[in-house]
């Protein structure tokens, strides 16, 4: 059986801008890779029900950036752009879909703005409301230029989660129907940890938050009647002897709640963790990604595959997933992508 992904990219070097991998489940390899739209530095993409790809982009003349969307189910790849709206003054980190409220949400780290975009039907998008972050930010360097908001997603009740970078917090928004925000809670986490993404189990009681700059887990318990955070335990992602430079970056759940995964750019691996109980979490393994630099990652739709690139390198590499331990097994390496960033299932 065949699956699709797209790839979200850089475009310094080689690459053009989207891309289309093919993963056979039954061979267990990644078999093609296309170019499936051109775009400036569209690192991460999302995907309407509708069919709608969403990608963060740079107008590389104008330096700027926002969002360009492509219509996926017309026309043959690559797919030609059916809208640019470059509104910001560098293109965001991220970009997701709100399916309920028909908004798209893109946060931006250099410009600490978070946006929040009304979709038509047609599957443009208009400006609803951003809000800029402020305040006292950590004491890294990667801090010192002030806020940067790396992550806007929903939460499982709706509401919209932002990840700031900069200023070591985790907000939490609520959103009208007309895409405005309304902050509704904040929560510190320690100076550097560097929050940059947040995975949430199947009920929505706790949340898992990766912190780039500090290179840790932090177990959050989340109040849905609140809308609030409440920080438990927080946990190593790289050795304890390891003294070069790391990033991490991707956080990944498993279906069933049981394991958590994290990529280490520096140590170039993926950290394996098992959930011995929702608010406590045990490392079970450390794996090579057999490349530089691994940004995101992904599972096969049975979530027996993961799918894990590495920037730097230009290549993919593909692990086998043991259901019942959690562990990866590498069966395939030194795929070529160009400056692979970003991992999205096509269904």
């Amino acid at each position: 059986m065949q699956e699709k992904f797209y790839i979200g990219t850089y475009t310094h070097h080689t690459s053009k801008g989207v891309y289309e991998l093919t993963l056979d489940t039954t061979k267990k390899e990644m078999t093609n890779v296309e170019l499936a739209g051109e775009a400036g530095n569209p690192t991460y993409v999302a995907l309407s029900d509708a069919g709608k790809l969403y990608a963060v982009d740079k107008d590389q003349e104008q330096g700027k950036g926002g969002v360009r969307f492509f219509d996926v189910t017309e026309g043959s790849k690559p797919f030609a752009p059916v809208q640019t709206l470059v509104d910001q003054d560098t293109n965001p980190a991220y970009v997701a879909v709100d399916e309920a409220r028909q908004l798209l949400y893109t946060a931006n780290y250099h410009t600490a703005e978070v946006s929040a975009y009304s979709i038509h039907k047609d599957g443009t998008v208009e400006l609803a409301d951003r809000v800029t972050h402020s305040g006292q930010v950590g004491p890294k360097e990667e801090q010192a230029d002030g806020p940067h908001p790396h992550f806007s997603n929903l939460t499982p009740d709706n509401r919209l989660v932002v990840c700031d970078l900069g200023l070591d917090k985790v907000f939490v928004y609520d959103v009208s129907a007309q895409g405005k925000l309304a902050k509704v809670s904040e929560i510190t986490l320690g100076p550097g940890f560097g929050p940059r993404h947040i995975v949430f189990t199947s009920k929505g009681d706790t949340a898992y938050l990766v912190g780039e700059l500090s290179s840790k887990v932090a177990v959050l318990k989340y109040d849905q009647n609140k809308g609030s955070f409440e920080l438990g335990q927080v946990i190593s992602t790289i050795p304890a002897d390891w003294t070069a430079h790391n990033g991490s970056a991707a956080i990944r759940l498993s279906a069933d709640d049981k394991f958590l995964y994290v990529s280490n750019r520096g140590n170039n691996s993926l950290a394996v963790f098992e959930a011995k109980s929702a608010d406590k979490l045990e490392l079970v393994q450390r794996i090579s990604t057999e490349g530089d630099f691994p940004r995101d990652f992904n599972f096969s739709a049975d979530q027996s595959l993961v799918v894990c690139l590495n920037q730097n390198t230009n290549n993919a590499s593909l692990y086998e997933r043991d259901g019942k331990t959690g562990k990866l097994t590498l069966v395939q390496k030194d795929f070529e992508v160009p400056e692979g960033v970003c991992v999205l299932p096509e269904n």
